[in-house]
């Protein structure tokens, strides 16, 4: 199967001021589809191109000694949809639902929870991730460096921040700081996160 561009969930200048058209029509058009296009040319005529895109994800990773570079292909196109669904231009604000009672449980609160989140991706060296995820039936927020991404750890990713300086430098240059800020305040679909927190807590019920 080709691996597709997923379309974005919003226009090119949804996410303005916070996002600027420029810098998302670079990261979107450029960076992604650049792991799109690299990931099907390395899956053409192999045992994965029948495989959905999480399961090449999976799988190379079992296979990193001789699959290093399709993993890492793979993972920043799964890595940068993630991305995309959980920012929205009516994001941010107080989540609600079942993330809520959740984050009060395991952060002491919305308060609590954006300071260590901010903490934890400011604190992160080079390019990665920043995450909210579920692990073991609790939520933890952790960060991944360059492609790495929840999915080959057996974790459920609930939402993301890309800490690539692709992602913030033509808006903020060397201001990571002020980027978390903004998407945490104004930008992150809590929505997003409490439908993947809802769908993998039922799963885990009935499994």
């Amino acid at each position: 199967m080709t691996i597709e561009l997923p379309a974005l969930p919003y226009t090119m200048d949804a996410l303005e001021p916070l996002v600027s058209r420029a810098a998302l029509r670079l990261h979107y058009s450029g960076h992604h589809q650049a792991y799109i296009d690299a990931t099907n040319a390395l899956i053409a005529g192999t045992a994965f191109a029948d495989m959905s895109l999480e399961n090449v994800i999976r799988a190379s990773a079992r296979r990193w000694k001789t699959q290093s570079k399709l993993f890492n292909n793979a993972a920043q196109a799964w890595n940068h949809a993630f991305f995309w669904s959980s920012m929205s231009p009516e994001g941010g604000g107080s989540p609600s639902g079942e993330i809520r009672f959740e984050i009060e449980q395991n952060f002491g609160g919305l308060e609590g929870f954006t300071k260590l989140f901010h903490a934890a991706a400011l604190q992160h060296f080079g390019s990665g991730w920043a995450w909210l995820v579920l692990d073991r039936g609790k939520l933890k927020i952790s960060t991944t460096a360059n492609a790495d991404t929840p999915l080959a750890q057996g974790q459920v990713p609930l939402f993301n921040l890309d800490l690539w300086e692709h992602a913030y430098y033509l808006d903020y240059q060397n201001r990571r700081s002020d980027y978390i800020a903004n998407v945490l305040s104004s930008l992150v679909n809590w929505e997003f996160a409490n439908k993947n927190l809802t769908s993998a807590l039922r799963k885990e019920a009935a499994e």
